[in-house]
């Protein structure tokens, strides 16, 4: 038997959701820091760790989107068709993990932060190009685009952050790096709550812990837009992903003692 979630004071939740719905908003992204804590702390079942997210997250990723929707002016066709796309990759994704069983969530959890480190070590690295100037696609790279949005929509029914990802498909695209700030936010703004839906009646997140999130993520999201706007989060990103690291290994272990441990039906 999985061992039971550490009860930390509701403070330190709190706490919790200002740092990481703070860093989100200056794009390092919340779902890689909360996923660590919530594993590193044993504060959740490894199988609410998406819906705990998702549903904790989603109002202040709402918040987050107003705030960049309206100051980032991106092509409207462009942004509702990626969006929409997100969500109802969302939607379906959600689906399908509310029902998984616990190991099935621990591997894919596992592989998606390993995916999501790649990712960001990526960007840091400059390998991706650093895109044009357009705010708005056309043609086949809209097609792309809505495509690549609703895979990544999708995962983020997994806790796996479409930050980095999106970040990367609006520079190959030949995007200004910045539309995928309303874009990415956007999106997120209309998935997590579409997969909380599925997560909430299936009973796969802890409320407590959604709850400290949502309450302190509010006021960690004002504070970044409108006091501090910008950081040197260089060091920050590095530091996520030798974190996100440590707990893929630690998650994949996790799997792997489960099927270990796993009582044969083989009669005796």
């Amino acid at each position: 038997m999985p061992d039971s979630p550490a009860r930390v004071p509701f403070a330190g939740l709190l706490g919790l959701g200002f740092v990481t719905d703070f860093l989100d908003t200056l794009g390092v992204g919340s779902f890689a820091t909360t996923s660590s804590v919530l594993k590193l702390g044993k504060l959740v079942e490894d199988e609410q760790i998406p819906g705990t997210m998702n549903v904790g997250h989603s109002l202040p990723t709402i918040l987050e989107a107003v705030l960049y929707i309206t100051v980032i002016q991106v092509e409207l066709v462009t942004l509702v068709a990626m969006i929409a796309a997100s969500a109802l990759g969302a939607w379906f994704g959600a689906g399908l993990v509310a029902r998984w069983p616990r190991r099935t969530i621990q591997l894919a959890l596992a592989v998606g932060l390993l995916a999501t480190a790649v990712f960001i070590f990526l960007r840091e690295v400059n390998v991706f190009p650093a895109g044009g100037d357009a705010l708005s696609l056309t043609g086949i790279a809209l097609v792309v685009g809505v495509l690549v949005n609703a895979l990544i929509g999708s995962l983020t029914s997994l806790g796996i952050g479409n930050y980095a990802p999106c970040m990367a498909l609006v520079s190959l695209l030949g995007m200004n790096p910045i539309a995928a700030f309303p874009i990415m936010m956007g999106s997120a703004a209309l998935t997590l709550p579409l997969a909380a839906a599925r997560f909430i009646p299936a009973r796969r997140f802890d409320r407590r812990v959604a709850l400290g999130l949502t309450i302190g993520g509010i006021p960690g999201v004002l504070v970044a837009a409108f006091i501090v706007v910008s950081l040197p989060l260089g060091a920050v990103r590095w530091l996520v992903i030798g974190v996100l690291l440590y707990t893929a290994m630690l998650m994949w272990r996790s799997a792997r003692q489960g099927a270990l441990s796993t009582p044969s039906t083989t009669a005796a």
